[in-house]
């Protein structure tokens, strides 16, 4: 990955000189023009940077500014030559540097450049510098605390004036946005057009169709599911839609994922016996409730005795009970248990209540049924049934009292070859230039029946979009992307991870992602509604993009709810009123987000998604749960940012600045609370990792517009961090002493993806799970985050540029300090199954 440094000097010619330390002067009878332009000084070696390491220790220009026309480079003009003026301050600074290399040689580039201001290709090129490294460098610093080597002065620890002044800075633009009326980005006919023409009825009576299938990967549910979103697609109009298909076959590898076979179920029931031995009482039914069957459960047919083993995963829960035959309770998850219920111990059959994820309504109902799964891989054939807290306890009651209970169980469902099936869909771009760039709009359909919220909303919402789109295209009301569009329906994490991989030709054109999981959830389920920003490894100036039609929704809903007159109060008519109060989030894993923005592909995505939600994952996840209106407002944030960055060009660039600058302010409060929070050392590391983000922030709106009149060179952006800067403090300098802390490492090519899937860990089967259990990061406990967030981050900034010690201070910046051993111990751990490569030094 080429550095913003680098990628500057890369578009104009260089010219090189060497002269050795000590002898500045023999450059005098170089031959070096005496011509307007710029020019690099370079050491002999690298020197440690706040980020990473460079060998540039001077950028200089000549010609430029109030001089331009009076002075060149080399020598001439009746002087000098700016290159050679070194007296005073200029030749202190350079003669130190040159001391930290004596008799060795320096390297001097020049570029020239008659034409152009050199003022403004200088500024460029330091500014480049400062993104990847964090400060100017060395001799730019007009002075000796910079220098390595020297005495550094430490960032000074925020001041309550400081303080105040960044809180006051954020309040101003926080009442700009709530006094907003105009909607941000996109002219007025076209958030117009968007907001009436989307359909939160339209989105649920497509949710109703989808929720009635038993969607696990590589189903026929599933297969049903897509191929009615395909249908529906064709049908509004979008091009291109088709189901692609991919063996899941148990033994195909995509990137990081090994494909799991296909799972079918037809039949499975649970009957309590009565004392004459026949069914008494239907417990469980496939055909009333898929759910009650664990996904990759397999045939079987047993009349059993009930045995209560607790957990089902520790040695003591079968210490005196005999279970082999038998049906076992647990309380785990049924795939936890196998190892030693029906491995070890024998048992014919699982009977779990295991419980939904914990929420503040954590076991208040008690009716709940919990998807459950068991191991696709495993040879080990058995089944699970899935029952509710209250059937588990009334079963307890009744054996505690010594009561025999039998079952029969009858189960006629396995894992067979099959295929993925991938639905998509394009809305072609309109310039010929762009149109094989592609925005994306990605979901998951996979899930049990119904699977309502999660996420048959999601599904639906981006069909809806799509539909809007392309309606509204027709009939003029919009114009036609310049970038196509592209609408995904894959299974989760495991179908992205199997199409990126198996169809680079798609990967290579997508610029960004939507990606939309449980975005419908209404008053019931409790769920609160998110817009999540990538990985902080990942800047990208289209969170803000999201976050910026997020509170416009925030605000309009409110001021609707509140009794105001509004323009757009995204209210769908079968819908609520409430306000959304949308939370503008960091990055969270979970979805198939994490598998775009993983530094294999490194696609930015905007997360839009609903939690907590006291019923997901259960047989309460319906489409009664589901909020017309809240699909409606999930429709236009994405909609409208979709279509935004599907258009965006050279012309948005001052209202988009206007937007990414609002949104920085409101990071660097967050950045200056959780600086109170540290050491001096530790928050000095946080605040150069705050600056790097947010130069990367606004330089990433250059894959967007090739004339990058919006980066961090521009005056105006420079000015703004330099005032944030002022109030962060500026950071120190870090020497990073010889060792393996200076080990860089880069991510091999040939596995393509994140570590951990639905159903297969890629880490884990490669490493060995007992020798995984010992990796301490992933398990590690932050101040912001936690272990598998740090192992994500550390593997995504593992790309042969930053060091062992870099990426450590990288990762603690964003979820807190972690010990840089900590971190060298899984990125060798990674280099041990050919995830990274060593690099360096």
């Amino acid at each position: 990955m080429q550095s913003e440094f680098e990628s500057e000097i890369a578009t104009r010619r260089w010219e090189r000189w060497e002269y050795k330390a000590g002898e500045f002067a023999s450059l005098k009878s170089a031959g070096i023009p005496c011509r307007h332009g710029v020019y690099v000084i370079r050491a002999p070696t690298a020197l440690s940077r706040v980020r990473g390491s460079s060998n540039v220790v001077y950028i200089g220009q000549s010609g430029g500014g109030r001089r331009r026309g009076r002075q060149g480079i080399g020598r001439g003009n009746g002087g000098p030559g700016r290159l050679f003026n070194t007296r005073g301050p200029d030749r202190i600074v350079r003669e130190m540097i040159e001391a930290l290399f004596p008799g060795q040689q320096f390297t001097v580039e020049c570029t020239f450049d008659d034409e152009n201001d050199p003022k403004v290709i200088e500024q460029r090129l330091l500014h480049a510098y400062t993104i990847d490294h964090c400060e100017l460098p060395p001799a730019n610093h007009r002075g000796l605390a910079r220098i390595p080597g020297s005495q550094v002065t430490p960032m000074p620890r925020i001041n309550k004036l400081g303080f105040a002044a960044a809180i006051l800075f954020s309040a101003f633009s926080i009442a700009g946005l709530r006094a907003q009326q105009a909607p941000p980005l996109l002219a007025e006919p076209v958030v117009a057009a968007l907001a009436n023409e989307l359909s939160g009825e339209t989105a649920k009576r497509n949710l109703e169709f989808v929720s009635r299938q038993h969607r696990m990967r590589a189903s026929r549910g599933f297969r049903t599911a897509a191929d009615f979103i395909v249908e529906q697609a064709r049908s509004y109009g979008l091009q291109n839609a088709e189901v692609l298909q991919f063996p899941a076959d148990g033994k195909t590898f995509y990137g990081t994922q090994k494909a799991r076979p296909a799972w079918n179920a037809e039949f499975a029931e649970l009957w309590e016996l009565g004392a004459d031995g026949r069914p008494a009482v239907r417990i469980a039914s496939w055909d009333a409730m898929p759910l009650v069957l664990a996904q990759d459960s397999e045939s079987g047919n047993v009349k059993a005795e009930l045995v209560d083993v607790g957990t089902g995963t520790n040695e003591s829960d079968y210490a005196g009970k005999d279970v082999r035959g038998k049906l076992v309770l647990v309380s785990s998850q049924p795939e936890a248990a196998v190892p030693l219920a029906v491995e070890k111990y024998g048992a014919a059959g699982i009977l779990s209540y295991a419980q939904n994820q914990r929420t503040a309504w954590f076991g208040e109902n008690d009716n709940l049924i919990r998807w459950g799964h068991l191991n696709s891989f495993t040879e080990t054939k058995t089944f699970a049934f899935m029952l509710s807290l209250k059937q588990a306890r009334g079963f307890q009651a009744r054996l505690a009292r010594g009561e025999k209970i039998t079952f029969k169980a009858e189960v006629r469902a396995g894992r067979t070859v099959g295929t993925y099936d991938i639905a998509t869909a394009v809305i072609p771009g309109s310039d010929p230039k762009l149109r094989e760039e592609e925005i994306a709009f990605s979901c998951h359909l996979d899930h049990p029946r119904p699977g309502a919220n999660d996420n048959a909303s999601g599904c639906v919402t981006i069909l809806e979009v799509g539909r809007t789109l392309a309606k509204l295209i027709k009939e003029g009301k919009i114009e036609r992307p310049r970038r196509s569009i592209r609408f995904i329906w894959p299974p989760e994490i495991e179908g992205t991870l199997v199409l990126l991989n198996a169809r680079p030709d798609i990967t290579r054109r997508i610029k960004a992602v939507i990606h939309m999981d449980m975005v419908g959830g209404g008053p019931e389920t409790k769920a609160v509604f998110h817009v999540t920003r990538g990985p902080a490894s990942l800047p990208s100036f289209i969170n803000d993009v999201a976050e910026a039609f997020g509170e416009f929704v925030n605000e309009q809903s409110y001021r609707h709810a509140a009794g105001e007159t509004v323009p757009y109060p995204l209210v769908a008519p079968e819908g609520g009123k409430e306000p959304l109060h949308a939370r503008m989030a960091e990055f969270s894993m979970g979805s198939d987000h994490q598998v775009y923005t993983d530094s294999s592909f490194s696609i930015p995505a905007i997360y839009l998604n609903d939690w907590p939600d006291r019923y997901i994952h259960t047989n309460y996840d319906t489409p009664a749960m589901i909020d017309p209106t809240k699909l409606k407002r999930a429709g236009f944030i994405g909609g409208a940012s979709g279509y935004f960055l599907a258009n965006i060009s050279d012309k948005d660039a001052d209202s988009l600045w206007q937007v990414i600058r609002s949104r920085s302010i409101m990071r660097s409060t967050r950045t200056i609370a959780r600086q109170l929070e540290l050491s001096a050392e530790e928050a000095a590391n946080l605040a150069s990792y705050h600056i790097w983000h947010e130069y990367r922030v606004v330089n990433s709106t250059r894959g967007f517009m090739p004339s990058t009149v919006l980066s961090g060179a521009r005056p105006d952006v420079v000015d703004f961090y330099g005032k944030q800067e002022q109030i962060l403090g500026m950071p120190k300098t870090r020497n990073i002493p010889p060792g393996d802390n200076r080990l860089v490492f880069k991510r091999n090519p040939a596995i393509k993806g994140t570590m951990g899937a639905f159903g297969y860990d890629y880490f884990t089967d490669k490493y060995g799970v007992e020798r995984a259990r010992s990796i301490r990061l992933l398990r590690y406990q932050g101040h912001w985050g936690s272990g598998s967030e740090y192992a994500y981050e550390v593997l995504n900034f593992a790309n042969g540029n930053p060091n062992v010690q870099q990426i450590r201070d990288s990762v603690s910046a964003i979820y807190g300090p972690v010990p840089v051993d900590v971190v060298l111990e899984y990125l060798r751990a990674l280099e041990e199954i050919k995830v990274v490569q060593r690099v360096g030094p």
